[in-house]
Formats: structure tokens, sequence, C-alpha cells
């Protein structure tokens, strides 16, 4: 048995994981890479194996960063299954096409610019009709059910609590009269979020391949990131501006909402136009009101009874068209936008952004973890200038970041994790972390005697 790392490898993007065992070939995650744009083109079209050797797909979630390369893995030649979670599967298929309508959009923008500077025209990375593609092919799988997606390898899925149904993924392995279970986290949640139930801790693997995103800190308590966030957009609010939230679409937008919806009931804020930009998080809440499997019975019952706070709220707007996210600009009264991508990349969040940068009565605040290279990254950073669709814009507006928001677990939530197959685990694969935060992982778990931790290298393998 072997294990490839050919994504979230010393960074948090682009998810991907390829084992071969008995003869086939499995996929964990085809997730796109996100990065400095010269490079994320040609990292994200080009794979380091044939598409068309590859047996079987698991998705761990929707995000696009684990899920949004599947198209080009079936352009390329993939013809099997992908199974996931019942949820996974409808949020994926959403997202990926919404992906797709992105990517050509963006592509068409960009090459009006390059069109004016006498340069050839990029394609996109790949169509609407490349996604159509991927739909057909997922196999909605319920949690701990049972299933065969490869010969000698029996799957589960279990709750990871980090969006509406996201899963670690157990694998029982026989090869060559061994018996191995694998287990790959995906992206690891939190307790007592909003809508979501809490992660389930592994048992008893022999080999675990974990995520590490946040594995130099644990986060502030939820209370706390909701104060925060309350106290930025109440002083945006109170001086005309307009807050503006870089949110990926299916999870944290849901728990924005739910955060504004509250602070706006309480009278802790006042009452301002809530605006989610996103055609795609209009489809994820129906996906939400579908899948009451994915939550408690309180939950459940709040959504069946159409009271949820997260899913209906008085003051929001789903804006669908084009015109209806362009006449926002129009409007100088204060409101909050929230609108994808989560790291400001593409998307119509990059237009508000461009819109709204140099008036300093506005506010943009990051919610999340920014890759490198990426303009929510630059933005975090506090950078005086910022390029955007080629032309540079000076940030006048206030930048907020709040990390105890984030949809993944903290470096405590971690530690407990992996501890979780202390006794059994033969090896600890690191991966979607920068190298700062996994070796400071790394570097606890040796401390608690689990010490055959491994940090991959990106394309590494290796045998097991």
């Amino acid at each position: 048995m072997r294990i490839n790392f050919h994504g979230a490898a010393h960074t948090v993007t682009g998810s991907q994981h390829l084992l071969e065992i008995n003869g086939s070939k499995l996929l964990l995650d085809c997730g796109l890479y996100q990065g400095k744009r010269s490079e994320t083109y040609e990292r994200n079209l080009n794979f380091r194996y044939d598409p068309k050797t590859v047996n079987a797909v698991i998705l761990s979630h929707a995000h696009i960063d684990h899920a949004g390369n599947l198209p080009n893995l079936t352009k390329h030649g993939y013809e099997g299954s992908i199974y996931a979670t019942r949820a996974t599967a409808d949020l994926g298929s959403l997202m990926i096409r919404d992906s797709a309508r992105i990517q050509e959009s963006d592509a068409e923008f960009v090459n009006r610019k390059r069109a004016q500077r006498g340069q050839e025209p990029i394609e996109p990375l790949y169509t609407e009709q490349d996604a159509e593609e991927v739909t057909g092919m997922f196999k909605g799988v319920d949690y701990a059910e049972a299933f065969e997606p490869i010969p000698g390898v029996i799957a589960r899925f279990y709750e990871a609590g980090h969006i509406l149904g996201s899963a670690g993924v157990s694998l029982e392995i026989q090869e060559k009269g061994r018996k191995i279970r694998l287990w790959f986290s995906g992206d690891i949640g939190r307790y007592r979020m909003p809508l979501l139930r809490d992660p389930i801790l592994p048992e008893a693997a022999d080999y675990m391949i974990m995520e590490s995103t946040y594995g130099d800190k644990s986060h502030s308590n939820p209370e706390l990131a909701y104060t925060e966030f309350r106290d930025v957009v109440k002083r945006t609010v109170e001086r005309g501006g307009k807050v503006i939230v870089p949110a990926f679409a299916v999870g944290r937008t849901q728990e924005l909402v739910y955060n504004l919806n509250q602070m706006m009931e309480d009278g802790d804020v006042p009452r301002v136009p809530v605006y989610v930009d996103s055609p795609l998080a209009v489809n994820a809440t129906q996906v939400f009101k579908n899948h009451l499997e994915c939550f408690d019975e309180e939950t459940a019952q709040f959504v069946r009874e159409a009271r949820h706070p997260a899913l209906d709220f008085k003051m929001l707007t789903y804006v669908k068209s084009v015109e209806e996210s362009k006449a926002l600009n129009d409007i100088k009264e204060p409101m909050v936008i929230i609108s994808a991508s989560g790291m400001a990349e593409t998307g119509r969040i990059v237009h508000h952004i461009k819109n709204n940068i140099e008036n300093p009565k506005n506010t943009i605040c990051i919610v999340s973890w920014q890759a490198p290279n990426t303009l929510g990254r630059r933005l975090a950073d506090r950078e005086t200038e910022v390029n955007i669709f080629g032309e540079v814009y000076e940030r006048k507006c206030d930048v907020a970041t709040i990390g105890g928001l984030s949809g993944h677990a903290g470096q405590d939530l971690l530690v407990k994790y992996a501890m979780g197959v202390k006794d059994t685990v033969k090896q600890v694969f690191l991966v979607h972390g920068e190298e700062k935060q996994a070796m400071t992982l790394k570097g606890i778990l040796n401390e608690r005697k689990l010490d055959n931790v491994h940090y991959p290298d990106l394309h590494e393998s290796v045998e097991l």
C-alpha cells in the first residue's frame, strides 16, 4: 500500500491524496489549489498521475479546495464514482457548477483586460459543461454506512462538524494478508457551532492523514468571536459604511447570518440590510433544509418550522443576478455584504472589494484562514496597495480579522483528535497546514508520546 500526497502538502489548499491498494487507485479528495495566479492554473490543470488509472474517488466534503478540481479529473479521463455523504453529493454538485461559472466569468473579465493590452486570451480552467459531467458521478452514502469503493477496502463516513455533510473517512483495508485501518480526517470542525453536530473523534487507526491548519493556536471561544464581529459591524454601520465579508457560500455564510440575526434581534447593532451575494448560497440554503439528518433534533425542528435564525431572517436578501449585485454599489447606506469566495480570489466578492476598498468608512472583515498569495491574505496582512484584476487599488478602508469564527478545529481539538488513536497508530501524516502550524502541532504530539508524526512534501510517496 502506498500513499501519494499530491495536494494540501505544505499548504492549506488543493487536497488530493492518492492511495494505491491491491493494484487499484483510490483518490481522497480532488481540490483546487489556490495561490499565485501564475502557478495556480498550471498546477490545477496538470496531474502527477493519469486520471484514467484512478478507480474511485472519496470526497470528504464539498468545499472547493477539496472538491473543485473534479471537473479536470473527468476531463482527463476519470470515469469512476465519486463517493460522498448525501449532503456533500448535493452541495458538491452545486459548488462545482458554481465554480465553473466563476472560472468562465473571470476568464471573460480578464480577457477583456488582456485584449486592451494586445495580449492573447486565456481559457477557463474548466467550463459548466465539464462540471455537469461530474454531477452525475456522485454516489451519496449515509453516515456510518459501509461501502466498497475498490476491492479490499470497506469505507465509512463519520461526522466531521466542519460544514454540512463533512466527514472523516475510515478505511478498513485488506491487502496481501494484512488488515490495515486508515483514517482520513478531511477538515475537522469545532464543538458547539451553530447548525452543525460536533465532530466524531477517530478510534483504533493504524495510520491517519490529518489536517493541521491551526496547529499553532487554539481558537478563542465562539462567544468572544461573536463579540468581535458584533463590534466590527456596529462601528462600521455607525460611521455610515459597508461591511464586506469574503466567506465560503456553504457553512461560514450561514453562520454569519445566524450571528447577524442574533445581534439585530438583541438590539446590539442597528437593523441594516444584509445581502448574501452568491447564487450558490441560495441553492445551498435549500440543501440545508433538505438534509435534516445532518442536524440534531432541536435544529431539525427549527428548520422544519421555517424559523431557524441562520436560514430564515427578515433583514436578509439573497442576491441572484449580476444586475442586482452591481446595484449594491449604487446604494450608499450602511449594509453588510457577504459574498464568495472565502479567500477573495474569484467571484463577486472581488468586485465588491474593488468597489469599496478605497472608502475609509467601509470595513473588509476577514473571518477565515487565507492562503498565501491570495487577495484575502494581502488584505489580512493589511497591505496598503493591492492588485485586483490587473489594476492597483489603494486600501483606505478598515480591515478586521476574526479568527474565532473559523470552521476549523484549533490546536486543542487537533491534539485531542490525534490522541484518539495514540494507542494504535503507527504513523500520523499532517496535511492541510503550513509548515509553522504543522511543525508546532507535531512538537506537541511528540511531547505527548505520539512519536511517529510526519509532515509530507508535495508529491511525496510513502509505502506502508
